[in-house]
């Protein structure tokens, strides 16, 4: 009988064990709203759009190919930074390795939404590159396909993996010639055009997408990447399937009317997966730490807001602050790599502090919640963090979804977070260049 029994029993703490190492992540929605639960427990992204890129490098650098000891020396700045912050999601695209994503959640607590650009800058097929992504094409449809179910193989059974992010701002890409961010045409007949010719078979493409990878792994859910709210009639159309409405969006201090419009069409929580400010002042010409910090805590108070149970829109899941750190190869992002470049590349009246009519306000190279400091001999770098760090940090440390939340309480903690004592914080924090 004792050899019987003994095997049972390990065979039920080996199941024991399995199960509380595998996370939960759920999409809620009911009559108190939608959330995203993760082990039962209600969960606010405080996320962040995080990379890594010395000064000198740009896209093509990746830090996952670097050794694994340069790899560990690199993370423990960053996600010490991150985690004292409270920030418990990173955004990241693929290229990292399963591997990473555990031990960034293991010793940091930090998971991790992983993203497949799904076409943004080009596609492989049948190994050749093509710069422009054709989502008619036959060809084009099967290998982003393949590509997105093979990423959903390898991480399905990652540690520290809460969500699959599809594509970022594609819709945007169906007009731009290259990756770097331009003004938007305004001509509402040609959008229209676009959209129906070229935008609604990447939707549907994307929904075939999520139908896929949820056949291979139905423990996490997936999200999609849009420019603003850019054909979300099709949307509403074509991705019945996709389980959040993720957004990168600049309106300045406020989303407007985001929340409800994303509710009445797509009946999806919203996921702000870029928003944010650059930190300088394109009319005085320098650096202005408070200008970016203002639009960044008006931005989380707002999201904060329109969680489930408050009242609002109750379809708020969280965000992603644009970005971590200044990304010095943005403008250009092949020539003057090691030029922390001043050349604002759009323009929107939203960021009304440094706007000007018929000028440039958005600085690419400056959106950093930290500034970046030179490479050592090592190879790494040293960060800086600005005001907005400092604000943001006092921002996630409240709970919107804690017992007897209100939107008025949700007002009141922001309203007493003091962005003069954020830059009075950050005053010792210039970067060293020599």
């Amino acid at each position: 009988m004792k050899y019987i029994f003994l095997p049972i029993i390990f065979i039920l703490f080996a199941l024991s064990s399995c199960s509380k190492n595998k996370t939960e992540v759920v999409v809620l929605n009911n009559e108190q709203g939608m959330r995203l639960m993760v082990n039962g427990e209600d969960f606010i992204i405080n996320g962040m759009n995080w990379d890594y890129f010395p000064v000198g490098t740009n896209f093509s650098y990746s830090l996952w190919q670097q050794s694994d000891a340069f790899i560990k020396k690199a993370l423990e700045t960053e996600m010490t930074l991150l985690k004292e912050l409270g920030i418990n999601t990173i955004r990241v695209y693929e290229g990292i390795q399963p591997k990473w994503i555990t031990y960034i959640y293991e010793k940091y607590g930090i998971y991790t939404m992983l993203n497949h650009s799904f076409g943004r800058y080009g596609v492989s097929i049948n190994g050749n590159w093509k710069p422009e992504t054709d989502y008619t094409n036959v060809d084009t449809q099967k290998s982003l396909l393949a590509e997105v179910v093979q990423m959903t193989k390898t991480y399905k059974n990652t540690q520290g993996l809460l969500l699959f992010l599809l594509g970022n701002e594609n819709n945007y890409g169906l007009f731009w010639a290259g990756s770097e961010t331009e003004d938007f045409p305004e001509e509402e007949t040609e959008k229209k055009k676009i959209g129906e010719i070229r935008g609604r078979a990447m939707y549907k493409l994307m929904n075939e997408a999520a139908i896929q990878m949820k056949k291979v792994d139905a423990a996490h859910p997936i999200a999609i990447c849009n420019g603003d709210l850019l054909f979300i009639d099709i949307i509403a159309e074509e991705c019945k399937d996709v389980d959040i409405y993720g957004t990168n969006m600049y309106r300045g201090k406020s989303f407007l009317d985001a929340f409800d419009i994303v509710k009445k069409k797509l009946n999806m929580p919203i996921l702000f997966t870029e928003f944010g400010s650059d930190a300088f002042n394109a009319i005085n010409n320098k650096e202005d730490q408070k200008m970016q910090a203002f639009y960044l805590v008006e931005n989380w108070k707002e999201i904060y807001k329109n969680v489930a149970g408050l009242g609002k829109a109750e379809n708020a899941i969280g965000g992603f602050t644009f970005q971590f750190s200044d990304g010095w190869w943005k403008y250009g992002q092949t020539i003057n790599l090691d030029v922390h470049d001043n050349d604002a590349s759009w323009a929107t009246k939203a960021y009304d502090y440094d706007y000007q009519e018929n000028h440039n306000n958005m600085n690419e190279e400056w959106f950093g919640i930290c500034a970046k400091g030179p490479t050592n001999n090592e190879g790494l770098y040293t960060l800086y963090p600005r005001a907005a760090y400092y604000a943001l940090k006092e921002a996630h440390q409240l709970n919107p979804y804690a017992k007897g939340m209100t939107t008025s309480l949700v007002l009141e903690y922001f309203n007493k977070i003091k962005l003069n004592d954020a830059l009075i914080k950050a005053t010792n924090n210039e970067v060293v260049l020599d």
